[in-house]
């Protein structure tokens, strides 16, 4: 059997998996479609949010960026994770004892104004948009590498398939399918993690492998001692050093921290359970879940980049072997022979005594992509591959996505046929299940919040799922043609995007709206409109209008932004509202039980 055979055997069952428990668990009203009724379990909640939240930015993205930044690449898991903390302790309690199906009808009838829920429904469109693009950028990805076609069409396959179990099944379709896709994701991750830990360190717990010592041959050394000496020797940065900005690095991890409490996605999954005690146990579980994840994703990285310097360093191109010649020819992964050796050259900038004067010589193979205009070859990541051209300033050769890693490890690592085939219907899932959480809130913002709320308060439960519905498909579609066009080919910063700006909208507003009795309306639409204004322009700027890294504002990079935009949240929004009205006294005395466990003051 071969591994495209199995591979497509693997990912069939799982679709048809997902499919018939989205058909069985459709939606028969808004309850349903909303908040799967109220009355999911804290178990079952806690694997569909882990699923939710462990989206193709962590399952494929994160431990590829953890294998080629190496310590910078801990804002992702230090951000992430605690976040969710964040969110845990800070915002779903309350936000699940007001009982409302949405943030944006939370943030409307906590500030009481129609204005407020619009410019909150807005907000949650820039948010889930941007998230979405990063997973049907994951989506395609997978697919091109799978059945090596282009990425464009795997974008589309990805969203047929997201549009039939999340429109048809609602939060309650959802939920339970990604229960599903949990029990997929922690397989397909943490199989391959033990088998590579074992043949590369002896353990069977990854986590204690990347401690361990490397013991391949007669070699006996530390895990870590050898994957920096690797590194070192070809010109790259000790892997257990980082090279970011401190403050940047700060602004970051920040960014996503707080814009993890903020996302819409995330919170509504927490009104589906009973009451708010069954929220402390799903969140609790939930953390357990994605720290199966978390927790085996640094493991995973660190085993990749010393793979791929052992397997394709210094290696004959003619010799190379058969999976990086299949990335290659979907674009994956890249080689071009700059000095004419004939060996596939994989060094950093700093080897200085190496490649130096080299010209491209034309001799790799074809790549998917070429500007005629310019006589230049385009890489997996956008590279400008000059050909027949003088390169004096980096001798590397090989190119390759980040986005690919967690998929080419188990290939370097001579893997059985089906933990790659498993491990692939994971990479799926993971895209899949988030990407259906974010159409769900895209639809129920558009059909509820806006058209319910806003437009049409007469509509009956049919109609505004009907739009729903509708609402879902133009989602869609916009979030195919940014999957196929990304503002960044690098799954992981595209949706760091979305949590700038889910970090300089929500978590102030929603933080102050269950805090603060002194928020009024004016102040928390003004901090809104404030804060992600200023964080949408400022990667707009940078990643569409040209901007340049010496432009930078503190030395902070787009992915960073989000966090200054929070403080631009909570300083207008202050400013504004000590300058107007308090707000009615029923809001405040609705803020000060939000704060009040039920049955508090009751006599037996």
């Amino acid at each position: 059997m071969t591994q495209g055979l199995l591979n497509g055997i693997f990912i069939g069952l799982t679709f048809a998996v997902y499919i018939v428990i989205a058909f069985r668990s459709r939606a028969g009203s808004t309850k349903e479609y909303y908040t799967a009724g109220g009355g999911v379990s804290p178990l079952a909640n806690g694997m569909a949010t882990a699923a939710d939240w462990m989206s193709a930015a962590t399952f494929i993205s994160m431990a590829g960026v953890v294998a080629i930044s190496g310590y910078d690449a801990s804002r992702f898991l230090m951000g992430w994770t605690g976040g969710f903390v964040l969110l845990t302790v800070l915002m779903v309690p309350y936000l699940r004892k007001f009982n409302k199906a949405t943030v944006p009808d939370f943030v409307g009838d906590r500030y009481y104004s129609r204005v407020a829920r619009g410019v909150a429904v807005i907000c949650a469109i820039f948010i889930c948009m941007t998230y979405i693009m990063g997973q049907m950028r994951g989506v395609g990805v997978v697919f091109s590498q799978l059945f090596g076609i282009g990425i464009p069409a795997g974008v589309l396959i990805g969203a047929t398939i997201v549009f039939f179990y999340a429109g048809l099944g609602g939060m309650k379709g959802i939920t339970y399918t990604q229960v599903a896709q949990y029990c997929v994701m922690a397989f397909a991750y943490t199989i391959p993690a033990i088998y590579i830990a074992m043949a590369m360190t002896g353990n069977v717990i990854p986590q204690l492998g990347l401690i361990g010592n490397y013991t391949v041959g007669s070699e006996s050394i530390p895990f870590l001692e050898k994957l920096n000496n690797i590194n070192t020797e070809l010109g790259f940065q000790e892997y257990t050093s980082g090279k970011m900005s401190t403050i940047n690095m700060f602004c970051i991890t920040a960014a996503l921290m707080c814009g993890t409490a903020g996302l819409p996605h995330v919170i509504v999954r927490f009104f589906t359970v009973k009451n708010v005690k069954s929220v402390r146990k799903s969140a609790c579980w939930t953390l357990g879940f994605i720290a199966v994840i978390y927790l085996t994703a640094p493991t995973i990285g660190a085993f990749a980049r010393v793979n791929l310097i052992e397997k394709l360093h210094n290696t004959s191109y003619a010799e190379a072997p058969d999976w990086f010649k299949s990335f290659e020819n979907t674009g994956q992964m890249a080689w071009v022979d700059k000095n004419g050796d004939g060996a596939i050259q994989y060094f950093g900038a700093g080897k200085s005594d190496a490649g130096t004067n080299a010209v491209f010589q034309g001799k790799g193979p074809t790549y998917p992509t070429y500007d005629a205009q310019e006589n230049q070859r385009i890489g997996p990541q956008g590279q400008r591959l000059l050909a027949n051209k003088a390169d004096t300033s980096n001798p590397n050769e090989l190119y390759f996505g980040n986005d690919i890693m967690v998929m080419a490890n188990p290939y370097m690592a001579g893997l059985p046929m089906w933990v790659i085939a498993l491990l692939m219907a994971g990479c799926i899932a993971a895209a899949l299940s988030t990407a259906a959480g974010l159409l769900l809130v895209l639809s129920t913002s558009i059909s509820h919040d806006l058209m319910k709320k806003i437009i049409n308060p007469n509509l009956s439960d049919k109609e505004e799922v009907k739009y729903a519905r509708m609402a879902s498909f133009a989602a869609l579609v916009v979030a195919v043609y940014f999957g196929i066009n990304p503002p960044s080919a690098f799954i992981a910063k595209t949706v760091a995007f979305a949590f700038g700006l889910a970090a300089s909208s929500f978590f102030p507003t929603l933080l102050m709206g269950i805090f603060s009795k002194r928020m009024n309306r004016e102040g928390g639409i003004a901090g809104m409109i404030g804060g992600i204004v200023f964080t949408s322009g400022y990667i707009v700027y940078f990643q569409f209008l040209g901007g340049t890294a010496d432009q930078y504002l503190f030395g902070i990079t787009p992915e960073g932004i989000g966090f200054i935009g929070m403080l631009i949240n909570f300083a207008v929004a202050f400013a504004v509202s000590s300058f107007t009205p308090p707000p009615p006294q029923y809001v405040q005395e609705m803020v000060e039980s939000i704060h009040i466990p039920n049955g508090a003051g009751e006599t037996k």
